[in-house]
């Protein structure tokens, strides 16, 4: 989950310091990752898989969005050229309760699966193996397909709920990635993302009483369903996840100048001041950070603000703000569409590359002084490094501050480094060669040695980035 330290305000008085707080927040106790059957650390690359992913979703909600049931149906390619076997679908929505009681079960539950063989459920109930039919060889398609049914949790995270407002981050299953290393199992964090995922396309029917709104990723147009309903249609291409929201929202929709529509969705016990600087700022983000990385290419954004959501969250075509007076996170959550939307990689073992990125454009956007912001006299520890997975976060929470803190002040040195233009050129073609792909930390550090002739060895070793 997106959140920032203390010097990420707005202005003095732009309190986003309450975003750290998530972070430390109480959340189950999370191990090391889950060895992946197959793992194979060292082997060769091989391509992730499976991709070419199409999620064909339909589900109903009930009267106050609380509870939504339907079909989903995946279609995939295997672009390794190892058969495929058996594919992994991830159920996130459980991280928090995992397999949950007796009286009070999983909020998300897989039923009738089509197209392949399901075992048990796994990793906390939030990993489900569905073995294929048959091999399925490189470059051959193939679908499953399932009930689910969703229950909003009684909390207010990505996954939850305040007051009449439903937040539906990471509720709908999606497929797990294998690659060299095998399949990526890794446990659910509170603290942070475990998620890993190829771009996909979606194309989503929700059903759902009419006083409710729903925002949600991708484009997005209603249409009159039985009486007293509403059908919200979406469609998404090359995104990595699906999210939405619901409730009784105030609503209102501009074009930024750029061309991208810009739809706000407000409790209407958000502070009004806070709503005007949140559409301020995420309209002139999303065209600032379009012609530092490349062209927004989704045509649609939505902003979704309350005023008690605990900081940011951030998923394609779809940020949910706490808001205050002082308006929220919208400029780093803005930042992530680029970093971990559009320029892909795996939240889990690499934190860095999407919080690190979004919060150095960040402070990009506000102008901050980043000089000396950060010595290595400051790190806790010589296990501390700015590239360490959320293995290492999840079990040292006060120190997960660093990959906020330390990490834009390494890219802000780097920028001083290289030189502002140098700077700019590496991120806009870093951007360009991982466009939709997955990008790692060796990718970025060897990008930024091809713009150099000066070795950065020691420069990556100040700031620990290994």
């Amino acid at each position: 989950m997106s959140s920032l330290p203390a010097w990420s305000s707005r202005t003095a008085l732009r309190p986003l310091v309450v975003l750290l707080a998530l972070l430390v927040a109480a959340g189950s106790t999370v191990a090391e990752a889950v060895p992946a059957p197959g793992s194979r650390a060292g082997a060769a690359t091989e391509a992730a898989t499976p991709d070419h992913r199409r999620y064909d979703v339909a589900l109903r909600g009930d009267t106050d969005g609380s509870h939504w049931t339907g079909r989903q149906r995946v279609s995939f390619r295997n672009a390794s050229a190892r058969p495929l076997r058996e594919v992994y679908v991830r159920l996130w929505g459980n991280g928090d309760d995992g397999c949950g009681t007796p009286g009070k079960p999983s909020p998300i539950r897989v039923s009738k699966v089509r197209g392949g063989t399901p075992g048990r459920l796994t990793v906390g109930c939030t990993a489900l193996r569905i073995a294929l039919p048959k091999p399925l060889t490189r470059g051959e398609r193939t679908a499953v397909a399932f009930d689910v049914s969703i229950t909003v949790p009684d909390r207010n995270s990505r996954f939850g709920r305040e007051g009449a407002f439903r937040f539906l981050g990471n509720a709908l299953p999606v497929l797990a990635v294998h690659d060299a290393l095998g399949w990526h199992l890794d446990p659910y964090v509170s603290t942070g993302e475990s998620f890993y995922a190829l771009a996909s396309d979606f194309r989503v029917r929700l059903d759902h009483p009419t006083a409710l709104k729903v925002p949600a990723t991708g484009r997005t147009w209603t249409r009159h369903g039985r009486p007293g309903r509403t059908v919200t249609h979406s469609v998404a291409h090359r995104v990595r996840d699906f999210a939405w929201a619901a409730g009784p929202f105030r609503t209102a929709t501009e074009t930024s100048p750029g061309g991208v529509r810009v739809k706000s969705y407000w409790s209407p016990d958000t502070p009004l001041a806070g709503v005007r600087l949140t559409r301020q700022d995420g309209v002139a983000a999303v065209d600032r950070f379009g012609k530092e990385f490349g062209r927004y290419p989704y045509g649609e954004i939505d902003l979704v603000m309350t005023s008690g959501f605990g900081g940011g969250m951030e998923y394609p075509g779809l940020v949910v703000l706490g808001t205050t007076e002082e308006g929220g996170a919208v400029v780093h959550e803005v930042a992530h569409q680029w970093w971990y939307g559009i320029v892909g990689n795996d939240e889990y073992n690499s934190p860095w590359l999407d919080e690190s990125f979004a919060q150095y454009a960040n402070a990009r956007f506000y102008g901050w002084d980043t000089r000396g912001c950060w010595s290595e006299d400051d790190w806790p520890s010589d296990r501390a490094a700015l590239t360490n997975s959320m293995a290492y976060w999840s079990t040292h929470r006060g120190e997960y501050h660093l990959v906020y803190t330390a990490g834009p002040c390494a890219l802000a040195d780097l920028e001083r480094t290289l030189g502002a233009g140098t700077m700019a050129r590496l991120l806009r073609q870093y951007a360009r060669d991982h466009w939709y792909g997955v990008s790692t930390t060796a990718d970025f550090k060897k990008a930024a040695q091809s713009m150099t002739g000066r070795d950065l060895g020691p420069f990556w070793k100040q700031h620990r980035i290994r």
